[in-house]
């Protein structure tokens, strides 16, 4: 497995398009419903990277089987910190290590970056808690009704934070 920062979209679109159709049809909560269109996700990835968004892609075989993005703060009384965004691995592809790998990445870049405190969100109850807390996040509290399901109900979101 190769981790790829990516600096332009347009060769990895399709591929990043395909994966994020395929875990918000799974189930996935990161921000999008199902049922979700290609062109839909083709305009998510291109609006992505600015100079305040990182973007690294996990490769196996050749393929985009993962992403996680970081994003870095740039007002004045936030330069410590950045926020882990989007992370994903293709369904295919899961329990191999990528998305430990990439918050590994994620985050030697925002030492990097000069970072200290980094931030994310992820819906209660989803197996992303566990990876989180594996390394090392700590539950900040939870939001109640934060985003939309599925089905319509709401449900709670979990912040977690890390001093790097």
């Amino acid at each position: 497995m190769e981790i790829i920062e990516l600096h332009t979209i347009n060769e990895s679109i399709g591929e990043l398009s395909s994966m994020l159709v395929r875990v918000v049809h799974e189930g996935a909560s990161i921000g999008f419903l199902p049922p979700l269109r290609e062109t839909d996700a083709n305009m998510y990835w291109k609006n992505v990277l600015s100079p305040d968004a990182i973007l690294w892609v996990a490769k196996m075989e050749d393929k985009v089987v993962g992403s996680v993005q970081l994003h870095l703060c740039r007002k004045p009384n936030g330069t410590h910190r950045a926020e882990i965004a989007k992370l994903m691995t293709h369904p295919s592809y899961r329990k191999k290590g990528i998305a430990r790998k990439l918050m590994v990445t994620a985050e030697t870049r925002a030492i990097q970056e000069k970072r200290s405190l980094l931030v994310l969100d992820t819906r209660e109850g989803d197996p992303s808690n566990f990876l989180y807390q594996s390394i090392g996040y700590v539950e900040a509290g939870r939001i109640p009704n934060f985003a939309i399901s599925e089905s319509g109900g709401l449900e709670a979101t979990i912040i977690y934070y890390k001093n790097i």
